[in-house]
């Protein structure tokens, strides 16, 4: 803040603290030491007249220790123009001596932990480096995957072994630092709606469903085999260059049912990923990707 709107704002305050000063010695009336008036305020409702009696004297001289605090403070900070007042304080000095404190103590700690593989990183009894990966994952990651990393409806699960890109360590750190875009065409006009359906129930079936129409299964198979292959395998099982899920299995990103596998391929599904590269340093991505890996590997 430069020391024009310093001086401005204690102005403007400097205002209000004088005028409610002046309005509490005006009411007083030179009646502020006397308990009782025989005045009243001229409001009569049933017979009653309301007196007009003063503020006791415990919460006038409450009001002015307010008004005399109040003054002592400007001339502290902001300094009546001086936007760093007469001790020097600022709320970015406070924060930047704060960060180098954190900078000194923790560094050390930090050094020693962020550049260790994350297979190594799981060795560690005391999980230190997987617990600042929490940290930092909970800061970064949790909005979309949740603080327990169990994922939400169309953000995967990073807690099961199913992947889109692959689990590897390797893996992970690049999908943290360049991000993913995942897109499912919409099959709407290729299929008509009868053939979506169809192809709802040959999906199902893939996955190991029971009850599933079997003649909707057959009809489905040959537009699986020419429409589909491409992404998710003839086998159906994805590719994870593509990000392309296993159908196979029994997890979904936005839902396994009859209903909700038809609305995808219907309308089609766009993921975003974003890339951390321009958030977090090579070491912090490291310590978050091996947080993450190590939550696959206690199932």
């Amino acid at each position: 803040m430069s020391p024009f709107w310093s001086a401005w704002i204690s102005i403007i305050t400097l205002a209000v603290i004088f005028g409610c000063a002046a309005l509490l010695l005006s009411i007083s009336k030179g009646e502020k030491f006397k308990d009782t008036t025989e005045e009243t305020t001229g409001h009569v409702f049933d017979g009653i007249e309301e007196l007009d009696n003063p503020l006791p004297k415990w919460w006038f001289w409450m009001f002015m220790a307010t008004v005399i605090y109040s003054v002592g403070y400007l001339i502290v900070y902001p300094g009546l123009g001086n936007y760093k007042g007469i001790i020097g304080w600022t709320s970015t000095g406070q924060w930047e001596e704060e960060m180098q404190y954190a900078d000194n103590h923790y560094a050390p700690i930090f050094a020693k932990y962020a550049a260790l593989p994350a297979e190594e990183l799981l060795k560690d009894e005391n999980r230190q480096g997987l617990l600042m990966g929490q940290r930092m994952f909970a800061n970064n990651c949790s909005v979309c995957h949740g603080v327990a990393a169990t994922g939400a409806y169309g953000f995967p699960n990073l807690t099961d072994t199913d992947w889109l890109y692959g689990g590897s360590v390797d893996t992970i750190k690049a999908t943290i630092t360049n991000g993913r875009v995942g897109a499912m065409p919409s099959w709407a006009s290729k299929l008509g709606e009868a053939g979506v359906r169809d192809m709802a129930s040959y999906v199902l079936n893939l996955s190991g469903a029971e009850n599933v129409d079997a003649q909707a299964v057959a009809r489905a198979e040959p537009k699986f085999q020419a429409l589909c292959i491409a992404c998710h395998g003839a086998d159906g099982k994805g590719t994870q260059a593509l990000g392309a899920p296993n159908l196979t299995d029994n997890v979904w990103l936005y839902g396994g049912s009859y209903e909700k596998i038809a609305h995808t391929i219907r309308m089609g599904r766009a993921g975003n990923m974003p890339a951390h590269k321009e958030l977090l340093s090579d070491n912090k991505i490291n310590l978050i990707a091996g947080y993450v890996y190590s939550l696959s590997q206690q199932k």
